[in-house]
């Protein structure tokens, strides 16, 4: 008993300094004005405005914030947001998430009979997995969540905990709609592979039920269309139901589509960190992750198909299931904690992007000064026009948008500040678009410019 209490609590210890790492990374690349409105800016609006009893009306998105993915686990966070509105709620809920799948990692290799070194070696192939890291860099996403969740929902699966396993699932499909695709093909698993018949049944139910309702009721209720990322699978057709019959009916497009060069060099990034822990003893887990790859596969979207975004976070949790059932039954590459440790960081090494805090994160240094003067003498709520990595820090107000060469600007009195970087002018924006909009700002009476330094402009509407 003493010896699992102190092996807890090293677990615990590791747990909070992987926390304290992650929120560190990710607070220092918003402050650096590396974080985007595409997706920081978006939720981060979406519960301030909940938490102020507003419509979470996403004036980047021009449509409420359930039409986005039916995400409602916005409205217990906003609660935070009553505390103290800061969007570094989002970065330390994220950073707590990541680093809190190591336990129901460890509590599963101990389960599964693994000695105690190995089942600490495991909890380290899940910290020291590229996409925990790299995840944790790209501003902010609530499927992250769902991470330790599922691992959760696992673990009280195995000890029969009906109730736990139950609030885990339900938690689960409020982080993502598509997140019921995973828990489905979680149900599949348990019934067929775990003879977990009740857990199964209720996780493929739910996860079949919620998918249905979120895509077809709750999400064209919000938004008017679809969902987001139809479009990605548009070579199949322009709903749902015609790429689900077109799955079955065309398989000629659906195997030339998976069978690329592009699709086997992110099935090796997946499996690399894990690979020596791939079995035919303890393959039955990866029916779980068959939903969450199959739609990366799939898609004609290379975000998906990297350790880079958020996309690939599904998966992980059947692959650590893998490996741990690999080691249960003997089998394996390797199977001594140290070299199974090693070969993590080294793929974390190679893969993790760690380096972008010296390269690509430093790109705009030459006005950051500069840049967080501007954003300090924001000092109301009123409407802002910006820059993409800007928006994230005044997010906090009922109309805020980007500067878009490809929209002409109809109505520039609509916003009480107007906020440029002639340097950096940003995604979806261009040098030529900054410049003709700094010079009609400046012959309009209706504006001032308050600040200018560094090609950075802040101009404020005359009252």
């Amino acid at each position: 008993m003493g010896r699992k209490f102190n092996q807890l609590t090293v677990v615990s210890w590791l747990i909070a300094i992987s926390t304290l790492v992650l929120f560190a990374c990710s607070s220092l690349r918003h402050i650096l004005f590396e974080s985007t409105a595409f997706d920081l800016g978006i939720f981060d609006q979406a519960v301030y405005l909940i938490s102020r009893g507003e419509p979470p009306i996403s004036s980047f998105l021009n449509f409420h914030i359930l039409g986005d993915h039916a995400t409602w686990i916005w409205y217990p966070l906003a609660l935070l947001y009553k505390i103290y509105e800061s969007v570094y709620w989002l970065f330390f809920l994220q950073a707590l998430a990541l680093a809190l799948g190591a336990l129901p990692t460890w509590l599963l290799g101990r389960e599964a009979g693994l000695p105690s070194n190995q089942a600490f070696a495991i909890l380290f192939v899940y910290l020291l997995y590229p996409v925990v890291f790299n995840v944790n860099l790209f501003d902010f996403h609530p499927e992250v969540m769902a991470l330790p969740a599922l691992l959760a929902a696992v673990w009280f699966a195995r000890q029969a905990k009906i109730a736990w396993f139950s609030i885990s699932i339900i938690f689960i499909i409020g982080c993502k709609a598509v997140l019921s695709l995973t828990i489905a093909g979680m149900g599949v698993w348990l019934i067929f592979f775990e003879k977990r018949r009740l857990c199964g049944a209720i996780a493929l139910g739910t996860g079949i039920a919620w998918f249905l309702i979120s895509s077809q009721v709750i999400i064209p209720y919000f938004r008017g269309q679809e969902l987001s990322y139809i479009g990605r699978y548009s070579y199949l057709g322009n709903s749902i139901l015609e790429i689900a019959q077109n799955l079955i009916l065309k398989p000629g497009i659906v195997l030339e589509k998976i069978f690329s060069v592009e699709n086997l060099f992110y099935l090796i990034l997946l499996l690399l960190p894990v690979i020596w822990g791939l079995s035919f003893a303890g393959i039955t887990p990866l029916v779980g992750a068959i939903p969450c790859v199959a739609l990366n596969l799939l898609a004609d979207y290379q975000p998906q198909k990297d350790l880079v975004n958020q996309y690939s976070l599904p998966a992980l949790p059947f692959l650590l299931l893998t490996v741990i059932a690999t080691l249960a039954a003997g089998k394996g590459w390797l199977k001594k904690p140290r070299k199974i440790i090693l070969w993590s960081f080294i793929v974390f090494l190679a893969l993790a992007k760690y380096g972008y805090f010296w390269s690509i994160y430093l790109d705009t240094l030459d006005t950051w000064k500069a840049t967080r003067e501007a954003v300090s003498q924001v000092q109301t709520e009123g409407g802002v026009l910006t820059t993409a990595t800007i928006a994230p820090h005044l997010a906090h107000r009922k109309l805020i948008e980007l500067t878009n060469a490809d929209l002409p600007l109809t109505d520039v009195t609509k916003y009480d500040y107007i906020l440029l970087n002639l340097r950096h002018p940003g995604w979806l924006s261009n040098l030529d678009f900054v410049t003709g909009l700094i010079s009609q700002l400046k012959d309009n009476q209706k504006f001032n410019l308050q600040y200018q330094r560094d090609d950075v402009f802040l101009f404020i509407k005359r009252f």
